[in-house]
């Protein structure tokens, strides 16, 4: 078997096996369009894998190894997870970069917690189907042997307004009364609480860096559609770039004709492939390195 036969056979084994060593070329090319280096931050859609704070640590063990004097792009697929873990992420992203600041690359979904790491960066770079959204905390409620999700949001107006009523009920209470049994006060402070931290690590983070001193107040009302229900009225909903922008966020919008987009895609489109049909339910990946957590037997 010559040499030509033996480099055929293991490129169609690579791309069988779907190496890391596959992907290497595009993160070559985005770096050569950027200008600066590409780490991807991937999350099984397949698994719903969620966002938590051992990703940081794995992302941190990367770019450790990775010269980031350039600053870095990072490419982030997920559906979200924890907001502290994502608040711990955007630290890790802003120390590593030897610019202090790091781009967001959005290929298709960054939702919930993965949109609030976007809000760490200096930048966030979109193409016309990518996808926001919201990052109002949701919560998962077993009732007769069935588990809903609700918005956190959503329970506390309700419960808010159920009692605003019953007090100015002057007639029967009782219908009031059963349907307040429902709820107890010190489950509605714990998911304010969480409404007001992920309005807090939002706040906070687009104040240290795209929306510079701007004012809290301002902020809030810039980015409303993405903190609560009201607007979007689902929490899977997507807040594409023309939204986002008009809340003042520093979008880059990529035309999915350029050539970026397209070795960015492609880079999206092989790695959501490896990580959905290989058991793999986080992947962190430069260049050089390749971190994976797969699923537990």
């Amino acid at each position: 078997m010559g040499k030509s036969e033996n480099l055929i056979f293991s490129q169609v084994s690579d791309e069988q096996l779907q190496l890391h060593k596959t992907r290497k070329p595009l993160f070559l090319k985005i770096k050569k369009e950027l200008g600066r280096p590409v780490i991807t931050f991937f999350t099984s859609f397949r698994y719903s894998a969620m966002i938590e704070d051992s990703d940081a640590s794995m992302l941190e063990a990367v770019l450790q190894k990775t010269n980031l004097a350039s600053g870095f792009a990072l490419i982030i697929s997920s559906l979200g997870g924890d907001g502290l873990a994502s608040e711990r992420i955007i630290k890790v992203c802003r120390t590593y970069s030897g610019k202090g600041e790091f781009w967001a690359i959005v290929p298709a979904k960054a939702k919930s917690a993965a949109t609030m790491i976007c809000f760490g960066a200096s930048k966030i770079m979109l193409g016309a189907t990518s996808e926001l959204g919201p990052i109002d905390p949701q919560v998962n409620i077993t009732e007769n042997n069935r588990t809903k999700i609700y918005s956190a949001c959503n329970l506390i107006e309700s419960y808010k307004d159920l009692f605003d009523r019953a007090v100015k009920e002057k007639g029967n209470l009782q219908p009031y009364l059963q349907q307040l049994n429902n709820y107890d006060e010190r489950d509605i402070k714990e998911l304010q609480t969480a409404v007001d931290l992920s309005q807090d690590i939002a706040v906070r983070t687009l104040q240290s860096g795209m929306l510079k001193d701007e004012p809290e107040a301002t902020i809030k009302k810039k980015i409303e559609v993405f903190l609560t229900p009201k607007k979007t009225k689902a929490h899977g909903r997507p807040i594409f770039r023309d939204e986002a922008e008009a809340c003042g966020l520093k979008i880059e919008k990529i035309d999915i004709k350029n050539q970026l987009w397209q070795y960015i895609y492609e880079l999206f489109y092989r790695t959501d492939n490896f990580v959905s049909n290989n058991n793999v339910v986080k992947c962190i990946e430069t260049e050089e390195h390749s971190i994976i957590a797969r699923m537990q037997k």
